[in-house]
């Protein structure tokens, strides 16, 4: 199945089982405008109940992958009365309900990166389950160049890289390529340019070919688990593993692993 659906600032492109979202602003790298914003939340609650979509990828347009928030946007926002702050308190709000959304929903999602991903188009990155980007391509997290610390990207790229290597990225504003952010954990892999959606969308069919009902629990538990104490962690997951167990699909996967054959799964 290929079926293809174009809005003004997102592209979305369904291939079988693979939903490909495109940020679609290439004139201002991509930014998360409160239009983007909005699209990308629109996406992703269609997603979370689509049940034919095992995997999504999330890439941009253009020279960038994304370049953050919209600072002239923003900088308008100070027209009212109050400054901005109450625009501000919905902006980061409504952001942080989109990055959330990423990791709740039941499908992984694939960061495919190129160019530049910083501020909160780093931390789009950190928030999605695995991310591939070109060589060349850069990460910062560098709004405390103009005196705005990144304190909500903070919180994605944290759980992602060691306390000090984030701190560091975050108090200096400085730069990391590919390579570097591939053995911080921030990506899976860097890759060749012209390799990049190749390689991508390998690994997002490799995904979409497992149990989607099984991959999706997993999900679910792997985020749930983390925050967890160990003893905790073991309990919840255990009672994950139990309900894995008893699905149907579970059930025939195991038993065609020991007849040497393929899985005839309903999903």
């Amino acid at each position: 199945m290929n079926r293809e659906s174009k809005m003004t600032i997102l592209e979305r492109r369904d291939t079988g089982a693979i939903a490909h979202l495109k940020l679609n602003a290439p004139e201002r790298i991509n930014a998360l405008s409160d239009e983007m914003l909005a699209a990308l939340q629109e996406q992703f609650d269609l997603l979370q109940a689509d049940t034919t979509i095992r995997v999504v990828i999330l890439s941009g347009e253009g020279k960038a992958f994304c370049a953050g928030h919209d600072l002239k946007q923003m900088t308008a926002g100070r027209q009212s009365e109050d400054g901005g702050k109450a625009y501000f308190k919905d902006l980061f709000d409504r952001c942080a309900r989109m990055m959330m959304s990423i990791q709740a929903l039941p499908q992984p999602v694939i960061a495919q990166v190129h160019g530049i991903a910083t501020a909160a188009g780093c931390q789009m990155v950190a928030s999605c389950d695995l991310a591939i980007a070109a060589e060349g391509t850069r990460f910062g997290v560098n709004g405390v160049n103009i005196g705005l610390f990144c304190s909500t990207p903070m919180v994605a790229l944290s759980r992602n890289i060691s306390r000090k290597q984030a701190f560091e990225m975050l108090s200096t504003g400085q730069f990391i390529d590919a390579s570097r952010a591939a053995e911080l954990g921030l990506i899976n892999r860097a890759v060749p340019a012209q390799d990049l959606s190749q390689e991508t969308h390998a690994l997002a069919e490799t995904l979409a070919s497992k149990l989607g009902a099984a991959v999706k629990i997993g999900k679910q538990a792997f985020y749930e688990q983390i925050q967890m104490p160990l003893d905790q962690a073991y309990a919840y997951t255990g009672d994950v593993m139990v309900e894995n167990m008893l699905y149907r699909d579970t059930e025939e996967g195991i038993a065609a692993f020991i007849e040497k054959r393929d899985p005839d799964w309903d999903q």
